[in-house]
């Protein structure tokens, strides 16, 4: 009986132990199992070749019918549309991100105008000349100079009034009996503005004046002289203009796409750069009836008081002016224009997915209003959303070189862009030097290149502004090439292909134009200056100018990131450093 005991013992023990050997590890297996199962149900794949397929299970790609791949292997976890700049491209391109924000300030922020101001053509008077005559002294000689009412302008010798003179000392000598003659003789000189002392001399003394002192009978400012010493007057030719400057005109263009923006009596703010924390407040006084063929632009005028004499003539001002249209100030969203590119109907801008890392995605979004540098957006973006405000087109050619969606290519998928290896777009890269632009050559009308060559030109004087350090003369000439890219026509351009390619590098241009008329820190036009290059650069090999342009490389500029420009010849002047480096550089493309 001992004996079975021990047997049963030994036997309970054994199925124990089993049991701990091998059946406690059936749940985490089914667990792990389970666990793995899940994981494959939600991993995606796609085809290296062909990053548009997207399927949720292993096979064969439908195109090519390569063996698919995890989407996330090769993305670093990323979601299929998502895509990844480096560091260094983010700072080449100049790359910058705002926060989409729902106020209505954005939206009815206005349009700042460009204007400048002239003198008052209301209160401008012209001094004439009442005879002929040659000037043998001039009192008036400089523009700028106040006259007085009365005051004496000039000395002048005249033939016929020498004889007038004969006629008015026997007249005078015959007053007595014959008063309606001396009376007539006084009229004449009456008219040609000589009376006074100067008339009571020759009629008194008998002897003929050689010249004669004329007076002015304006008062103001000078701002024109139509004579100068030794030449001739003819009667009723001006000799000089005078201006009243207590009010001057400020004069503003305004296209032809802005006009129902604006109506008389509109309030407006100028600000100037000779004042630079100032505004000064005034009302749309006239806006011209007739528009200007050439430029595409009317004539938008405000009174302004100049008591203090704080505008000059000529000076450049800017006013900012507030919407008339009151449904625009209910709460909408607003993002600037330079977020927004355009294929046909569609609008697309970059939104950053990840806020610590530099990762995007194209979003379709639809755009309502214009105002000012503003859109509204209606639908595809939410309050807080942070998206590309500038090197938009930079981030679009960067996702097109990943295959994912972009504004060429909705459904994504590699694509050809022509920016292959440049500006380090790809990721695993930080070379500068490596390769230039290779775009290839679209076919244009020679009046297109014409139109572009104007744009070049004023890039050339842009960039020899910031050679030497000139930045006033570099605001003036970015807001010209703003104005000579506006004159683009895109209608010259026939293609489809070519509009594509234009478009994009059109707003690129203008918005980095824009950004280095707005600033007047150097350092900072010189890094909108390097993406303007780059944009320049690629639109010169795409369309062509019938001209050899240069493109140069200097390691050291950007704080030796390196940077590229363009010239028209081959010296190297630098515009990274001013007069201190002038000669670093070299040329590492001809653009035929």
């Amino acid at each position: 009986m001992k004996k079975y005991i021990i047997y049963i013992v030994l036997l309970a023990l054994g199925l124990s132990l089993g049991w701990l050997l091998f059946g406690g590890n059936t749940a985490p297996t089914e667990t792990a199992h389970k666990h793995d199962a899940a994981t494959e149900t939600n991993k995606m794949w796609t085809c290296s070749m062909h990053p548009q397929i997207m399927q949720p299970e292993a096979g064969d790609c439908p195109i090519c019918g390569m063996d698919l791949i995890p989407a996330a292997s090769s993305e670093e976890g990323l979601l299929a549309d998502e895509f990844k700049l480096s560091k260094n491209a983010m700072a080449l391109a100049n790359i910058q991100v705002s926060i989409v924000g729902e106020n209505s300030s954005n939206i009815d922020s206005g349009t700042v105008l460009s204007g400048k101001i002239t003198e008052n053509e209301n209160e401008t008077a012209t001094m004439p000349a009442h005879f002929n005559g040659r000037v043998e002294k001039l009192f008036v000689n400089s523009l700028g100079e106040r006259v007085k009412k009365g005051q004496a302008v000039a000395q002048i010798y005249s033939p016929e009034l020498i004889a007038a003179q004969q006629e008015l000392i026997t007249a005078y000598t015959l007053k007595e009996s014959q008063p309606q003659l001396y009376k007539a003789v006084k009229i004449k000189f009456k008219n040609w503005m000589i009376h006074g002392a100067q008339l009571t001399e020759v009629e008194q003394t008998g002897h003929v004046k050689n010249s004669f002192t004329i007076y002015s009978h304006v008062a103001g400012v000078v701002t024109e002289i139509a004579i100068n010493e030794g030449s001739h007057i003819m009667d009723g030719k001006p000799i000089f203009k005078v201006s009243n400057l207590n009010t001057v005109w400020a004069n503003f263009d305004v296209y032809e796409n802005q006009i129902s923006q604006f109506k008389e009596g509109q309030d407006i703010v100028i600000t100037t750069n000779a004042y630079s924390n100032k505004e000064f407040k005034g009302k749309v006084d006239f806006i011209d009836p007739i528009l200007d063929s050439k430029t595409r632009t009317v004539n938008l005028r405000v009174v302004l008081n100049n008591k203090n004499d704080l505008f000059k003539p000529g000076m450049f001002v800017e006013g900012k002016i507030k919407g008339i249209d009151s449904s625009t100030k209910k709460e909408v969203l607003s993002i600037p224009a330079s977020a927004v590119l355009w294929t046909g109907k569609r609008s697309v801008v970059y939104l950053k997915t990840n806020p610590n890392e530099p990762v995007f995605e194209m979003r379709e979004i639809t755009v309502g209003k214009q105002i000012g540098e503003n859109y509204q957006v209606l639908e595809g973006l939410n309050n807080g959303d942070e998206i590309v405000t500038n090197g938009t087109f930079t981030v679009d050619a960067a996702a097109q070189l990943q295959g994912k969606k972009s504004m060429m290519n909705k459904k994504g998928g590699k694509v050809m862009t022509g920016h292959e290896g440049h500006m380090d777009m790809k990721t695993n890269t930080s070379d500068t030097k490596k390769p230039l632009n290779k775009n290839e050559r679209i076919a244009v009308s020679k009046e297109f290149q014409d139109q572009l060559n104007i744009v070049f030109n004023t890039y050339i004087e842009l960039k020899n502004a910031l050679a030497i350090d000139n930045t006033q003369n570099l605001k003036k000439q970015s807001k010209q090439l703003l104005t000579d890219l506006g004159k683009v026509d895109m209608k010259l351009l026939k293609s489809k292909n070519a509009h594509q390619h234009w478009m994009p590098l059109e707003k690129e241009l203008k918005a980095t134009a824009n950004l280095i008329s707005n600033t007047d820190d150097i350092k900072v036009q010189r890094t909108y200056f390097k993406n303007l290059s780059s944009n320049m650069a690629t639109a010169l090999e795409v369309f062509g100018i019938h001209e050899k342009v240069y493109h140069l490389y200097c390691p050291m500029s950007d704080n030796n990131k390196g940077a590229y420009w363009l010239s028209r010849e081959e010296k190297v002047v630098n515009p990274y450093f001013g007069g201190t480096m002038l000669t670093c550089g070299e040329v590492k493309q001809v653009i035929e």
